[in-house]
């Protein structure tokens, strides 16, 4: 061992430029998420780096930790200024003593379909993926869900979706808002069913230039208690085949893969600030809200973020809160990570935080109990 590290001090000098690389690299992104996008368009690209940073900067402690050198106390200095950041991708939360009743508490669920899968042109895998997701909802049988990315054609159909679940789950009331329609009376947006009456219902008008990000909500009733539950898909990135194949063997081209390198690094820059502006203008409507509130949804930005760090300011994590180790909501080829949550007001508690092990979206399912 003594050996081999040796040699590798040999290259001391080398070790040294990458350390100053790493730490530097760390520092950006510990700015993310207090530094609005718009302000520094390279910025959020560190916070959406920051695990493979902090990887990089925990190996090169461990080598000047066994060098005896004073690297190693610069660069602990530094790990120990991101505090309760580092956190942030890692929960260490704990589940309550007494656990709710289920007449106590609020049985909450975000998913993100894709659609259910309407456009697999396979068709008995595209029934079988929706009857999939359909099969998990009733077994999990939330009280209220809130779906993004969800689909809806106007009867007769031959692909039911929100009928068929209102009738499985014994759903009360809906609320949902479509983008647009396409031929056949199909519907393309977002929805949240519930098994207990909504008393109000409305929708935060947020900035969207791509006519398929909503922001939701309703204040819904069980026994002597309400919540103002939201439901948000902000703004999504849109990679296209060609963008995706970058993560995959399907380029072969070098012109081409370069050229989709650039244009999703573009795509990225122009998304974090639109997402920035969304999360400051849904928090900004929460704040008028009579009722303790939860949001959910498909945020598509990470906790290393500055949308994230909008809500996590004011409203409690519930996955940090309830649950332990690193949460993947994100199931396609892109590593994003945690990019669903459920946030609540102060004034609430949760327990029994899940993330879906199966995979039959690009998103896994998250689902909670939240209570007074």
């Amino acid at each position: 061992m003594g050996k081999i590290l040796k040699k590798i001090l040999s290259f001391s000098s080398l070790f040294k430029v990458l350390t100053i690389i790493c730490l530097c690299c760390l520092l950006l992104a510990y700015l993310c998420p207090f530094v609005h996008p718009s302000t520094f368009w390279v910025l959020p690209f560190f916070g959406l780096a920051y695990p493979v940073i902090l990887v990089c900067t925990l190996l090169l402690l461990l080598i000047w930790i066994l060098a005896r050198s004073k690297w190693a106390l610069i660069t602990l200095f530094i790990l120990i200024i991101g505090g309760k950041l580092h956190f942030r991708m890692l929960a260490v939360g704990s589940e309550p003593e007494v656990l709710p009743t289920k007449e106590q508490s609020f049985h909450i669920m975000s998913y993100n379909v894709r659609l259910f899968d309407l456009y697999d042109w396979t068709t008995r895998e595209k029934y079988e993926n929706r009857d999939s997701i359909f099969h998990y909802i009733e077994r999990e049988n939330p009280d209220v869900i809130c779906f993004q990315e969800f689909y809806h054609q106007d009867k007769p159909t031959e692909f039911p979706t929100r009928d068929y679940l209102i009738k499985a789950l014994d759903i009360k009331d809906y609320h949902e808002r479509y983008s647009h329609k396409l031929k056949g009376r199909q519907n393309f947006g977002i929805a949240m069913l519930s098994k207990y009456p909504m008393i109000a219902k409305g929708a935060v008008v947020i900035e969207n230039d791509d006519d398929d990000n909503y922001c939701i909500y309703a204040d819904i009733v069980k026994n002597t208690d309400t919540l103002r539950i939201y439901n948000v898909h902000l703004r999504s990135i849109k990679f296209n085949s060609d963008e995706y194949a970058v993560f995959g063997d399907e380029l072969h081209d070098p012109n081409i893969e370069k050229s989709a390198v650039r244009i999703m690094v573009d795509k990225l820059r122009i998304a974090f600030p639109k997402r920035a502006d969304q999360a400051v203008t849904i928090i900004k409507h929460m704040e008028t809200s009579p009722y303790p509130v939860v949001i959910c949804g498909d945020f598509n930005d990470t906790p290393m973020s500055y949308t994230y760090n909008q809500f996590c300011k004011s409203l409690t994590d519930a996955y940090k809160n309830c649950a332990t180790g690193i949460g993947s909501t994100y199931a396609g080829r892109v590593p994003a990570g945690r990019i669903d949550y459920i946030f609540y007001s102060p004034s609430l508690h949760s327990a029994n935080f899940k993330i879906q092990k199966e995979i039959y979206s690009d998103h896994k399912a998250i689902s909670c109990f939240i209570y007074k």
